[in-house]
């Protein structure tokens, strides 16, 4: 690659081999891009970033400042993270994104931007994240507060302290809302504190679990036992540390994991994926649904939402109930006893 600014290299100016020799150094993948193509965005930064992605999408702040409202007018920000232990492997990886950036652009499909690159401190990630989130209110009486802020509690509310770190699930996109939603409304229908074979509290599992932003929730709303599983060890650790954070340590475990997770059945699985991945997982993901049990399967653009019913359908499952948020939509499947 160049190293002139000029030429549109996303690596111009960066001194990656400098980077490389200070510990705790990343690099930094963001793409602005319109909500119509953030999962086809997420899905090629993923291809680079072993931790996956995360989605930041444009909000204002209301209620003075205490509370957010996500503006699906303007566009989000799609985030990767390279580890820069390799520097000749993240520079390649950079010049797949941007190459494959340009062919999805070619299309002309919605609007997406150019990726950029900087480099970032494991030590500086997580205050640089802080800004962004405010309290936020999901649902009737779930409410999400980064443990930096300050919220009085409503008699009803089921409060989840959060700090994401470095990992994905704040509960700022649709996809994460929609599913702690329908959580909400499973806890409503008894399923979480009654809906085990048994007639106890519920078993669920929580596949991707990010920052253990839905296991925390199954927990509080009355789970008797959580496992949040998730490829990348950063998302475990913050799992791990989010649960000890809402005195939930004994209820929920978090591992490196993915569907099937070998420790199933379980009475809800919770998936909040893409839609590729939803698909792709699909015979892993049934079969850690015992008989009667819930899938909530999240992450699907809605001109893929009748391929991703299809692919659990045909593996036996029914179409129970589905949340739609703007163009995100969410699905409540059941497996029959």
């Amino acid at each position: 690659m160049s190293d002139d600014p000029a030429s549109g290299d996303p690596l111009a100016g960066l001194d990656l081999e400098q980077a490389a020799r200070e510990p705790g150094s990343w690099l930094e993948l963001a793409v602005s891009v319109d909500h119509e193509a953030v999962e086809a965005v997420s899905e090629i930064l993923s291809r680079a970033a072993p931790g996956g992605t995360s989605v930041e999408p444009a909000f204002e702040l209301v209620e003075e400042g205490l509370a957010a409202r996500v503006d699906l007018e303007r566009p989000a920000r799609v985030r990767a993270h390279l580890p820069l232990t390799d520097v000749a492997r993240a520079r390649a990886a950079v010049a797949r994104v941007d190459r494959d950036l340009g062919h999805l652009q070619a299309f002309g499909l919605r609007p997406i931007g150019d990726v950029t690159a900087a480099i970032v401190r494991e030590a500086d990630w997580a205050n640089a994240w802080k800004a962004h989130f405010p309290v936020l209110r999901v649902g009737r009486r779930i409410v999400i507060r980064p443990t930096w802020r300050r919220h009085r509690r409503q008699p009803d509310d089921v409060v989840l302290a959060l700090d994401p770190g470095m990992a994905f699930g704040t509960g700022l996109h649709p996809t994460t809302r929609l599913c702690l939603a329908s959580l909400e409304s499973l806890a409503d229908r008894g399923v979480l504190t009654g809906g085990s074979v048994d007639g106890g509290a519920a078993r669920v599992l929580d596949v991707g679990s990010g920052s253990g932003i839905l296991a925390i929730a199954a927990g509080l709303l009355g789970a008797r036992e959580v496992l949040a599983v998730d490829v990348d060890p950063i998302a475990v650790e913050a799992s791990a540390a989010n649960a000890r954070r809402n005195r939930l340590g004994r209820v929920i475990t978090a591992r490196e994991g993915s569907a099937p997770s070998g420790d199933g059945p379980f009475d809800v699985v919770l998936a909040n994926l893409i839609a590729s991945l939803l698909i792709r997982l699909a015979d892993g993901l049934v079969e850690d649904v015992r008989p009667g049990g819930t899938l909530l399967a999240s992450g699907i653009f809605d001109n893929r939402e009748a391929e991703v019913v299809a692919a659990f359908t045909e593996r036996g499952m029914r179409l129970a109930d589905r949340r739609a948020e703007g163009d995100w939509v969410a699905l409540e499947l059941a497996r029959p006893g």
